[in-house]
């Protein structure tokens, strides 16, 4: 299973930069870093309303489903 996080593309549509969106949200920039590059195990859900509070979007804007290619 292949979650993709599409924080950085958000982001862009946005104009908004990494710090600005880890001060409106109350998270670390190093968390912030680890869920943007798909390391995260997990979010909550206040913080992904949060982000999406931020970035004015949808949870599907920001997560992605891709099946793993060995699945297919």
């Amino acid at each position: 299973m292949a979650i993709i996080i599409n924080i950085d593309v958000m982001l862009a549509k946005r104009k908004m930069s990494v710090t600005e969106l880890s001060q409106h949200v109350g998270i670390t920039m190093a968390n912030l870093s680890i869920l943007k590059t798909g390391k995260a195990k997990a979010i909550r859900f206040s913080t992904l309303e949060a982000i999406c509070k931020a970035l004015d979007c949808q949870p599907g804007d920001i997560l992605e489903y891709r099946k793993d290619e060995e699945e297919e």
